[in-house]
């Protein structure tokens, strides 16, 4: 089982890839620079890409990850996780069930899985899921899908679910002041670290913030 202590130190700064929002900037080049700038933990996940273009990708930031020590997470496909040697996988509620997830990628790899309600988050401990990623918290333009999360819920996540877990969904530098309070392990991110044009600035400020 992986150690609870350590995996919330790796949920502070997790950035989720979006290769969109670079706008043409080199993918490879922006998530090395977040990662060397502080980021704590990456997932892949490009939701546009094909099956060959995600193994690719996985590929070359398997590599990079391990260059600097970031643990590398594949968003959904545990078939190119296992191919990759990831260090786990996250699920949503449409995706495989952690139970089943376990029984393919065995004990010591993490498996997050993304909760929006209390039933869900429970479901998640049940099934044997390391971490939650809860949210949407805020409206977000990278998952048209996801549906807010409100405070009163995140309590009730909070006090009837022990386990680690990062807040995701339209958080940024502006309202990022409103979650602390909740004092999740992490803050799950992809426009409000690749959405800036100097990503290096961007994940300082974040790791100034938090």
């Amino acid at each position: 089982m992986v150690d609870k202590n350590k995996l919330k130190k790796l949920l502070k700064l997790y950035l989720v890839t979006d290769s969109d929002l670079l706008k043409g900037r080199d993918f490879y080049k922006c998530i090395e620079e977040a990662i060397q700038a502080g980021v704590t933990m990456v997932q892949l996940r490009e939701k546009d890409a094909d099956g060959k273009e995600f193994l690719e990708k996985a590929i070359k930031l398997r590599e990079i990850t391990k260059k600097y020590n970031v643990f590398f997470i594949i968003n959904d496909r545990i078939d190119i996780a296992l191919l990759v040697d990831a260090d786990g996988v996250h699920v949503g509620q449409s995706d495989i069930d952690a139970t089943s997830v376990r029984k393919l990628i065995g004990e010591d790899k993490i498996i997050g899985v993304s909760a929006r309600t209390v039933k869900e988050a429970k479901q998640a401990k049940k099934d044997g899921a390391d971490y939650l990623g809860i949210g949407a918290m805020f409206s977000t333009s990278t998952k048209l899908d996801a549906k807010d999360v409100s405070f009163n819920t995140l309590n009730e996540i909070i006090d009837e679910v022990e386990m680690p877990f990062v807040l995701i969904g339209g958080i940024n530098l502006d309202n990022v002041h409103k979650l602390k309070q909740f004092n999740p392990d992490g803050y799950a991110l992809v426009s409000g670290i690749l959405g800036a044009e100097d990503i290096v600035s961007r994940v300082k400020l974040w790791k100034n913030e938090i």
